[in-house]
């Protein structure tokens, strides 16, 4: 409690609801000046939690990352002046902690697109490698034959969020090439996030699913198992080579970014799967559309130039991450025959989008 006839200062701090308690009890030691013991008491915890905290978060500021995310997020603190110090005196200052409300736009991009990045760093090989002097970082993942192929895209800043909160983690700060791998924590909340997405699908699947023939609802959302291509590319045919080259795998990665980005804006398909039998299969144009917009155009012009069949299983295998027999069981086709139809179907997305005369879009 301040002195008698001495007023007290209020700093009230407002912090993007991610943030970790942790991390907003950091900023506000290191940012604001106020003591442990000023910050513990406005938290109502004991001072010893507290300077847990602050060390904790010290010590990985050597993380490029952790430490890019703490110099944005002091922007937020609005550090007391030396005169407000000299009259009040700092054991005068306090402060209220708040988050912005849950759901906020900035919150829900982060959460999008961690999702989509995470479920990359959950395949076999795959890790995120950060640039100093670049403004994204980059998904590569490492294939059966040791080249390297790049996956995905994301802004800095959202590494930086994800970072901050410990979903993914690097060994060697200290490269020039920082390389990030997710963590347990990171797979936890990946598993959150998904089943947070799949709960409403799910229902209205559900309330929809005697519309198909096999009464079973499709899944909507991907799985934490690696994509089916990656498990086909391991394998050879009958001559020793590799029964999906790198071509077909990267035209299938092409479609599933897509995808993935077609899942961050307004206006998704319910059904993906009606554009296969729909009359008019053309892609809706737009002069100057969003990128989800796109990317979600780009999907509908590469499974309605496959058509159904061909669309069929790249939307499941490649989209959804169906396995492969689970898709045979599905589409009613005989056992060990979805490989060769995927195969097929790969040629043709491939020849799809060698058509359109530019490389692979990620991000």
């Amino acid at each position: 409690m301040p002195d008698q006839g001495r007023s007290e200062t209020t700093t009230v701090l407002t912090l993007p609801a991610w943030v970790p308690e942790g991390v907003r009890h950091y900023l506000v030691h290191t940012e604001a000046g106020l003591p442990i013991r000023a910050v513990a008491r406005a938290v109502e915890v004991h001072a010893s939690t507290i300077l847990r905290q602050v060390r904790k978060v010290e010590s990985r500021r050597e993380d490029p990352l952790v430490d890019g995310a703490l110099r944005r997020l002091s922007d937020f603190v609005v550090a007391p002046s030396a005169q407000e110090t000299r009259q009040k005196g700092r054991s005068a200052m306090s402060i209220q902690i708040r988050t912005a409300a849950s759901g906020a736009p900035e919150e829900d991009r982060l959460r999008r697109e961690a999702r989509r990045v995470l479920r990359r760093l959950c395949e076999t090989g795959a890790m995120l490698a950060v640039a100093r002097d670049m403004d994204k970082a980059v998904v590569v993942r490492e294939g059966p034959d040791g080249a390297t192929s790049r996956t995905a895209v994301i802004e800095q800043e959202i590494a930086q969020a994800m970072a901050v909160q410990d979903w993914i983690a690097t060994a060697d700060p200290a490269a020039r090439i920082t390389r990030y791998r997710i963590t347990a924590t990171g797979r936890a909340a990946l598993k959150e996030m998904i089943a947070a997405e799949e709960a409403p699908r799910a229902r209205g699947m559900a309330e929809a699913a005697a519309e198909f023939e096999t009464g079973e609802a499709l899944r909507m959302t991907a799985p934490l198992a690696e994509s089916p291509l990656i498990a086909l590319a391991r394998r050879r045919d009958k001559s020793g080579a590799a029964f999906l080259t790198r071509e077909l795998v990267a035209a299938g990665e092409r479609l599933r970014e897509d995808f993935e980005l077609a899942q961050m804006g307004p206006g998704i398909p319910e059904d993906w799967q009606q554009v296969l039998t729909e009359e008019d299969r053309t892609a809706r144009a737009r002069a100057e559309g969003s990128q989800p917009d796109a990317a979600r155009d780009r999907v509908l012009a590469a499974l309605s130039d496959l058509g159904p069949g061909l669309g069929d299983i790249a939307l499941r295998c490649c989209c959804y991450l169906e396995g492969l027999e689970t898709t045979e069981r599905r589409m009613g086709w005989s056992a060990r025959s979805g490989k060769i139809v995927l195969r097929i179907a790969l040629q043709r997305l491939r020849r799809h989008y060698d058509s359109l005369g530019a490389g692979p879009r990620l991000g």
